[in-house]
């Protein structure tokens, strides 16, 4: 199991959040649509109604500094955009 790495929560996101009732996640890249859907619905509660999944691909960077030029690259993650059926709802924020 455990195919959910975390909740993506960032201001675009909380702003689909409130509008659409549509909450993200960052996870394993081979997790399918049917796999993200049965465990957010274990872990949540919820009813799930639909799956969108994308798939980023990690860049290269680089920048200077006073030791001379670094260059690094950016992971690679899955993203799924959950939408929940109305009514329903996920609390991020009640155990901290």
């Amino acid at each position: 199991m455990a195919y959910i790495i975390k909740p993506l929560v960032t201001e675009k996101m909380t702003a689909i959040t409130e509008k659409l009732n549509k909450f993200g996640f960052i996870v394993r890249p081979d997790a399918n649509k049917l796999e993200i859907k049965k465990e957010v619905e274990a872990l949540y509660n919820v009813t799930v109604v639909d799956v969108n999944t994308m798939n980023y691909a990690g860049k290269n960077k680089s920048r200077y500094t006073r030791a001379g030029l670094i260059k690094g690259r950016t992971n690679a993650f899955k993203k799924a955009i959950v939408t929940l059926k109305d009514g329903d709802t996920i609390d991020f924020y009640s155990n901290i």
